[in-house]
């Protein structure tokens, strides 16, 4: 039996990693949660460089969960990068974030977002949003074969 596919959480606050966990426990969400602090950190996970250089590499995380105000490197160029690898240009990448720019908001779709989502303030409803996006990517979704 194949195992789960675990989830990159890209994710720099450690209350929102926080929430963002038990919001998965708690919808019954029981793939492995990778986190990443910052955007040079994703990439080294994905792509088997820097502390993760004996990663196999074969085996992508069913979604990312990216933020987009991320230390050393943004999260923006985190999906520029994630899409112009053909070992990843597929892997599905929810924008999770607090930004309400407009100009992020394109930019992301732009850059091949497949899902921009505002974190929102209220506890409860974080909670919900996360599980339910979650359920949705990987329980609905069927991904593509890379």
């Amino acid at each position: 039996m194949a195992t789960e596919r675990p989830i990159l959480l890209v994710e720099d606050n450690p209350d929102d990693e926080a929430l963002t966990l038990r919001a998965l426990s708690k919808n019954r969400i029981s793939n492995e949660v990778v986190i990443a602090r910052d955007g040079i950190d994703a990439l080294d996970y994905l792509f088997g460089t820097g502390k993760h250089l004996d990663r196999d590499t074969t085996q992508l995380p069913a979604v990312v969960f990216l933020d987009l105000k991320l230390p050393r490197l943004d999260g923006l160029e985190v999906l520029r990068r994630i899409r112009a690898d053909e070992r990843t240009a597929l892997l599905p990448v929810v924008v999770l974030t607090t930004s309400r720019e407009i100009q992020d908001i394109q930019e992301a779709y732009h850059m091949g977002a497949n899902s921009y989502i505002r974190k929102p303030v209220d506890f409860e409803r974080f909670l919900a949003t996360v599980g339910q996006l979650g359920q949705y990517w990987l329980s609905l979704n069927e991904l593509a074969e890379t």
